[in-house]
C-alpha cells in the first residue's frame, strides 16, 4: 500500500526563506487517509528546515538520515546534503526509497533528490529563489514565480498564497499548512 501526495514549497525572499507543505496523505489515487500531516520540520537545532514529499515512510527515513548528516557535518547544510544524495544513490536500501526533499538554512534552499542530484535554485534577481516538488509542485512554483515577480508580498505571503492555489488545483493537496520560516 503506497501513501503519498503531497505539495512542498520553499520561498527565499528578502532575506528570509519559507518552507511550507501541505497536510494530506493519499492512499492510491482515491483516499484520502489523513488532512493535517506534518511534512516540514526544523532541525538541527532549529537551524535547518527540511520538508519532504513521496511515500511518507521513505521520506522519513531520508529526514532522519539528513539529520544525522546534519550533526555529522556541524549543521554545513551542502555537504550534509551531497553526503545523503551520495548515499542515497550507492547504498541498497536507500536507493529504492521513493521521496524528496527541499532542505534550508539561513543563507541556501537545496532539492535533494534521489538520483544523486543536489539544486541549488536560480535566483535572477540574486534576492528571490522558489523551488517546489511533490504532486502539486508544478503549480505552487508556477504560482510563486509569478507572485514574486509582480507583487511586494513577503516570503511567507507568497509560499502561502502559492500553496493555497495548489491546492485549489492539485486533487493531491490541500490548505492544511505547515510554514517555518528561517
Amino acid at each position: 500500500m503506497r501513501l503519498d501526495g503531497t505539495t512542498i514549497i520553499a520561498v527565499k525572499k528578502d532575506g528570509k526563506t519559507v518552507i511550507a507543505g501541505d497536510g494530506q496523505v493519499t492512499m492510491g489515487q482515491s483516499v484520502v487517509l489523513k488532512n493535517n500531516a506534518v511534512k516540514v520540520r526544523r532541525m538541527y537545532n532549529d537551524k535547518v528546515v527540511v520538508g519532504f514529499a513521496g511515500s511518507v515512510a521513505d521520506a522519513f527515513t531520508l529526514s532522519a538520515r539528513f539529520e544525522e548528516m546534519l550533526q555529522k557535518f556541524s549543521g554545513n547544510l551542502l555537504r550534509s546534503a551531497v553526503e545523503l544524495a551520495q548515499s542515497w544513490r550507492t547504498d541498497k536500501f536507500l536507493r529504492n526509497l521513493e521521496a524528496m526533499m527541499i532542505a534550508a538554512d539561513h543563507e541556501k534552499v537545496l532539492i535533494i533528490s534521489g538520483d544523486g542530484n543536489v539544486i541549488d535554485p536560480e535566483e535572477p534577481d540574486h534576492k528571490t529563489a522558489v523551488c517546489a516538488i511533490g504532486s502539486g509542485g508544478n503549480y505552487a512554483l508556477a504560482a510563486a514565480k509569478a507572485l514574486s515577480a509582480h507583487t511586494k508580498m513577503t516570503a511567507k505571503e507568497i509560499a502561502k498564497e502559492a500553496m493555497k492555489i495548489a491546492g485549489e488545483i492539485c486533487i493531491f493537496t490541500n490548505n492544511s499548512l505547515t510554514i517555518e520560516e528561517i
